[in-house]
């Protein structure tokens, strides 16, 4: 029987993707005691990134939005792969968010809330978190947007 947080995933006609190995020598998740460390997650879709260059040059505010939320159903995935269960989830603890941004883009914020937003409408109170979004000069694979997350779990 699926859990919770699966069954808001298919009420609001979500899927989550194939959880994806590290593309380098690092891991994709860590759990430890009470708590899981997702790495970084890119806005990869079938294998590619979805949404690629700069906001502020390349895209708008809103294909960085969801680009953001394919960063979040990534995180999900991880998590899942993880923990086989989302309902062990106790609470999203944090999101670290990057986008690559061109010099003069300051709407960062408004980006990742792509990302916090979603998880909010998939996790319930369970997914408001504490936040840190970060514009930089580049990207793996010149991704749009970057991010982690760290979920305090049973």
């Amino acid at each position: 029987m699926a859990g919770e947080i699966e069954a808001r995933l298919k009420a609001l006609d979500l899927v989550l993707p194939e959880a994806k190995a590290g593309l380098g020598t690092y891991v994709p998740f860590v759990h430890l005691g009470g708590q899981l460390f997702i790495s970084g997650q890119l806005p990869m879709q079938e294998g590619m990134v979805a949404f690629a260059g700069k906001l502020g040059s390349d895209l708008d505010i809103e294909a960085g939005q969801k680009a953001a939320r394919l960063c979040a159903l990534n995180i999900l995935a991880q998590a899942k792969s993880a923990l086989r269960d989302l309902d062990r989830i106790v609470q999203l603890l944090r999101l670290n968010g990057f986008v690559n941004a061109a010099p003069d883009f300051t709407d960062h914020p408004k980006v990742l809330n792509g990302a916090s937003d979603l998880l909010v409408e998939i996790l319930g109170n369970k997914g408001r978190h504490t936040r840190i979004a970060l514009g930089c000069a580049s990207l793996p694979l010149n991704a749009a947007v970057e991010i982690d997350a760290i979920f305090a779990i049973d």
